[in-house]
Order: C-alpha cells, then sequence, then structure tokens
C-alpha cells in the first residue's frame, strides 16, 4: 500500500467517514468509527474522452483543481478542469445525516467547440490480510468487494458499461478495461460507466454511491440487492440540501462564542466553525471515545498510528467540547468511555480504540490517569451538575489510590512501578509534566470532595472519611510541588527541566502553570523558564517545537499545540501583544479549509503532519475563548 499521509478534507456522518485529497482523490473511507473500520486502499476515479487514454482525475498534468467546503457544511466540492478537452468537473462528497452511504455527485461540462464522448471509469482496491480476503462479484449493476464480515458496494442509477474483476490496475491506468469475469478472488476492480456524447455548452451528471453493508445483518446474496435498489431511488438532491441544513444548524447551535457574529477575521471563523464540524465525525457514537484524528499511517512508516483515544488527549478535547456546548459529547466520554477502559487497579492504560478496546500500545504513562480526574473536575466547573461527580466519585477515587501509590513510591524512592512515559511518550523516568498531572488531580479530588461533602447521599462516617481524604490529598500536593522544586529546577540554567534524566527544556513545562496552577505564571523561577524556552523552542517564524532537538518527522517543524500553550501562559501573566502573536502564528498555519495540523511547514506556513489533529483544534478553541474573555479580539 503506498503512502496517504495527507487527508486534506473529511466528510461523514456519525458512522460514516471519508477522508479526500486536495485533487478530490477519497484515500479512506471508515464505516462504524473514525478509527475502525477503514476499507479503501486506493479508490482511482478517471475519464475517456473520445479515443484518448485515461484522463486520472486527481493527477494529470492538463488538469487544474480547486477544491471548497459548502460554507459550514461537511460536504466537500472539488473543481477539476481538463484544459486539453477544455471539459469541467464538478464533483461533491457527502454523507447524508439519514442514510450511511457516501454519496459522490459528478457534473461534466463540455467547454470545448467540439462534440466529446465521455466515459466514466473506477478503480476500487480494498484492504485485505491473509484472514480477510477479499473478493470481488459484479451483480446488479454494483460492484461488490466482499469479505467474510463486509461488502464494499460502488453502484449508480445508471448501467455499468464494462467491468473487470482480475488484474484491473494496469488496463485501468490505460483507459481500457475489460473483462469476462463477473466474480473473481482479487481485491482490485475496475467499473465502467458509458455517458455517451456531451455537446459543446452541455452537462451530465452522474451518481456513485458506495455503500458498505455489514453482511451478518444483510445477506450478501438476497437482502443487499434490495438495499442498493433502495438506495439508487433516493432523491440525492434533498439527500445534499438536508445534510447542509444539518451542518449549518449545527455549526449556529455550537456557536456559544457568537463568533460568527462578531468582527474577526475570516482565517479565525473558518478554523472555529471546521473545529465545530470536525468533532462529531472523531467521537464514537456509542462509547463517546474520542479519535485522535483521521488516520494518516496505517503501515507505521513514520509513527505509531493516530487514530486511537489516548484519555489525556480526551481531556484536552472535552474542554474545548464544553466551550461550544458539546456536553452530552464531554459527559460521555467520561460516564461511558472511561469507566468501561478503566483498569481494577484505577490506571488507565496508554490509549485504545474509541470503542473502548485496548490499542496497541508501549508502556503506560501516569499522566493519563491524572487527567481524567482533571478533566472530570473541569467539566463540572462548567455544568455545575452534581450528579456528574457523584455518578464518577467512585472512578476518581480508584484512579486517586493508584496515583497515591504511585506518587509514594517515587518518594521513597522504592522503584515498585514501572518507570512511566513522558507526555510525548518517549522517555521513560519522572518527569516534571507527568507529576504536576498528579498535583492537579490531587487539587482537583479536594474540590470534587468538598462539592459533596454535604450530600444528603453521604452519612456522616463517609463524610469524615472524605475531609481526612481531602486533608492527605491536600498533603500530598503540596509534598508534590515540594519535590518539583528540589528535583526540577537546575540551577544552573536557571530553569525548570523537563525531567530528572536529560534535563531538557520542553514546551510541556508549561503544564505546571497553565493549566495545572502549580506555580503562578509570574514567579520569577517560572519567568526564567520562558525566558530559556523563548531561547531554545522558538522558530524563526515565531511557533514552537516541543523540545530541544526534537527530531519527529524531519525536526525543528513548529507544533499548533506547543504555539498554543505559549499563549496560554502569556494570557496568564498578561502578556496579551504575545499571546496574540502566537494565536496569528497558529491562525496563518491552517490549511485553506480551516483544519489545523499536528506540525507546521515553515517554509510554507502550512500543516506539515497529520491535518486536522482533534487536540490542535481544541486547544485553538481554548485560547480563542481565553482571548475573547479578556477582550483582545
Amino acid at each position: 500500500m503506498r503512502t496517504k499521509y495527507f487527508n486534506d478534507g473529511v466528510v461523514g456522518n456519525r458512522k460514516i467517514k471519508a477522508s479526500f485529497t486536495k485533487s478530490g482523490e477519497m484515500l479512506r473511507m471508515f464505516y462504524g468509527a473514525a478509527d475502525y473500520k477503514q476499507f479503501i486502499e486506493y479508490y482511482h476515479t478517471g475519464i475517456k474522452i473520445n479515443d484518448s487514454a485515461l484522463i486520472y482525475l486527481h493527477n494529470d498534468i492538463n488538469n487544474t483543481f480547486s477544491q471548497e467546503y459548502i460554507k459550514d457544511t461537511n460536504v466537500l466540492q472539488t473543481h477539476i478542469f481538463n484544459s486539453y478537452f477544455k471539459i469541467r468537473i464538478t464533483q461533491t462528497d457527502f454523507v447524508p445525516i439519514s442514510e450511511n452511504v457516501l454519496v459522490k455527485h459528478y457534473v461534466f461540462k463540455n467547454e470545448n467547440t467540439i462534440d466529446l464522448n465521455l466515459s466514466f471509469l473506477i478503480y476500487s482496491k480494498i484492504l485485505r490480510n491473509l484472514n480477510n480476503d477479499t473478493s470481488g462479484y459484479i451483480k446488479n449493476d454494483t460492484l461488490i468487494q466482499y469479505n467474510h464480515d463486509f461488502s464494499v458496494c460502488t453502484f449508480a442509477t445508471e448501467k455499468i458499461s464494462s467491468k473487470q474483476i482480475n488484474g484491473a490496475e494496469n488496463n485501468f491506468m490505460q483507459g481500457s478495461i475489460g473483462g469476462k469475469d463477473y466474480i473473481g478472488m482479487s481485491p482490485d476492480s475496475s467499473i465502467s460507466y458509458n455517458l455517451k456524447k456531451i455537446k459543446p455548452g452541455e452537462e451530465k451528471e452522474l451518481t456513485i454511491f458506495v455503500y458498505i453493508n455489514k453482511n451478518r445483518n444483510k445477506c450478501m446474496l438476497n437482502e443487499l440487492d434490495d438495499e442498493i435498489d433502495r438506495i439508487r431511488k433516493l432523491d440525492v438532491q434533498n439527500l445534499k440540501d438536508n445534510a447542509v441544513k444539518y451542518w449549518r444548524r449545527y455549526v449556529r447551535e455550537h456557536d456559544t462564542l457568537g463568533i460568527n457574529k462578531k468582527e474577526l477575521s475570516s482565517k479565525i471563523k473558518k478554523i472555529y466553525n471546521r473545529s465545530i464540524l470536525l468533532f462529531p465525525l472523531l467521537v464514537h457514537e456509542k462509547t463517546g471515545g474520542i479519535s485522535a484524528g483521521i488516520e494518516v499511517d496505517e503501515d507505521k512508516t513514520k509513527c505509531g498510528r493516530y487514530s486511537y483515544c489516548w484519555p489525556r488527549d480526551g481531556v484536552f478535547v472535552t474542554e474545548a467540547f464544553d466551550v461550544v456546548a458539546m456536553h452530552e459529547e464531554t459527559e460521555k466520554f467520561y460516564n461511558t468511555f472511561c469507566k468501561m477502559t478503566q483498569s481494577k487497579n484505577g490506571m488507565w492504560e496508554q490509549r485504545f480504540y474509541t470503542d473502548g478496546r485496548l490499542a496497541p500500545c508501549w508502556g503506560y504513562q501516569i499522566d493519563e490517569t491524572a487527567s481524567v480526574i482533571f478533566g472530570i473536575y473541569a467539566h463540572y466547573k462548567i455544568t455545575k451538575d452534581k450528579k456528574f461527580l457523584k455518578d464518577n466519585l467512585k472512578m476518581c477515587e480508584k484512579a486517586i489510590s493508584f496515583l497515591e501509590k504511585y506518587i509514594d513510591d517515587i518518594f521513597e524512592e522504592k522503584g515498585k512501578f514501572q518507570l512511566s512515559y513522558d507526555l510525548w511518550e518517549e522517555c521513560e523516568g519522572v518527569a516534571f509534566y507527568s507529576i504536576s498531572t498528579i498535583f492537579a488531580a490531587f487539587s482537583a479530588m479536594v474540590k470534587i470532595y468538598s462539592e459533596l461533602k454535604y450530600a444528603s447521599e453521604l452519612n456522616k462516617s463517609k463524610n469524615e472519611n472524605i475531609r481526612k481524604q481531602a486533608q492527605n490529598l491536600e498533603e500530598k500536593a503540596k509534598k508534590i510541588k515540594d519535590y518539583c522544586l528540589k528535583n526540577f529546577y537546575d540551577e544552573e540554567k536557571k530553569s525548570f527541566v523537563r525531567n530528572t534524566k536529560d534535563r531538557k527544556i520542553d514546551i510541556s513545562l508549561l503544564g505546571p502553570i497553565v493549566p495545572f496552577r502549580m506555580f503562578s505564571p509570574n514567579d520569577k523561577k517560572i519567568k526564567n523558564t520562558i525566558e530559556r524556552i523563548n531561547m531554545t523552542l522558538r522558530t524563526f517564524t515565531g511557533g514552537y517545537i516541543r523540545y530541544e532537538g526534537d527530531g519527529y518527522m524531519g525536526g525543528y517543524n513548529p507544533w499548533p499545540i506547543a504555539t498554543l500553550w505559549m499563549a496560554w501562559y502569556y494570557l496568564e501573566s498578561g502578556a496579551n501583544d504575545k499571546a496574540l502573536e502566537n494565536f496569528a502564528f497558529v491562525t496563518n498555519s491552517a490549511s485553506s479549509h480551516g483544519f489545523l495540523g499536528e506540525q507546521v511547514n515553515n517554509d510554507a506556513m502550512k500543516p506539515s503532519w497529520v491535518i486536522g489533529l482533534t487536540w490542535s483544534h481544541a486547544m485553538y478553541l481554548l485560547t480563542l475563548e481565553k482571548i475573547l474573555e479578556k477582550g483582545l479580539l
């Protein structure tokens, strides 16, 4: 499988998601959730005009491209113009709200002075492995690519004019497909539709449906035909109109900051609205698990994959959910996902599938566990819903018990616990950020107890236990702060350092200040640290890398997360102009659709890796809210 690193556009509903390049090629299609299951290895489309060879729609020397979303929606439009034949193609991709099928609608306009005979070709290769073999099958004018569990069905209202089940790839690229087989043991197949003659100035339309069927729900040989026929009869324009209305209404309902009524830059509004539109596509419908982003590297050629749910990431994201009144999604994350993924000993592992199953891991991170408690109280501060606290009290207490044992082991240097990875999942040891999350968890738990201690459901004995435990956690929080001052402040550097081993400067040094408030932003040692961060981590473009010597994806790429974190600090310390500079850097680095990446290319000032990273979008909304609260925009 070739590498497909950049998802420039994403469409979907709660069940179906698909991603595209900026030239309109479909890269991925998910059924069920944003992280599982992905079906597409290739999905190529092309046209054949008169006696030409294939004009590959998404990569031809004579093609020019432009792309945009219909304003405030998840409906993506790609415009393709072939200058040789002078044919203009408008491709509209969307998933209806009420139907779990990808709709690909094409309008072909002949801007030439001669008639053009047009055929439309599709080459589809489905992912497979040795234990999940895939075959191709032409039935009911539909290309059905099936394995034991699923069928991926490509069809139109038009009849298929030619097909090739076996050996399709080479012939497709030549623009000539055909074969006698209607069924075969091949994961890739081609079909074509003959749209016949298009006169000068004339337009023709074609709608392609890509439907994923769960075979245990509908028998492939019987009921599936009926479902395909039903979908064929759908009113595509009505489906599109309803999708546009739904997403625009969704944006209006969640514009709790009133951004679209303010006189702000169009780029800020675009990122803000795109964040609101992206979030529901990445939340598991049943569990509330939140994907870190649409996958970019299934073969792990550059990373350990992205489309999992990290509890820690989820805590940052749910804070952003609360900014835009996605309170139900926040509560589902804690009430369902966190409860089902917590281990018996109280901890959370490194990462999970969004359905709650354990994902591939390489260790554990103590901040995953501590962050959940911090996030629960952060949500309570917004909603003031004591029932939410009561419902999650037992889960929090189990986590606190684990954290107490962990921190006692650190204090007493017993070495009974396996070393924790740091925030960036690279260094094992004792990290300043990780320890500060435990401080934040203990502080949050004290406040949770304070809110619940007079609850009528809790008897006097329970309240006394709460009082004692709160006092114990306050004492341990103080010990954590003293430990950090003693072990993480480097007198030679006049700065805090990230851990007790390599002692590097790291953007996560901000965590103990914002959001965890272990230290004041104007503390002398903190100011010294900020000066060191600026000398060490700030790039020539004004963004910030994660830490000294960060070599991930080539190194020296600023991260929106890191840069917005600096904006947080400056807002807390009163350096508002600097905060706005950092915010502007991230705003200017967004893609044309308003997506934020994990990193920024310094030369192009565009996302250079993982376009549409959930954490980046969450930090942007949180920073924007803080800026607006101070009246700076």
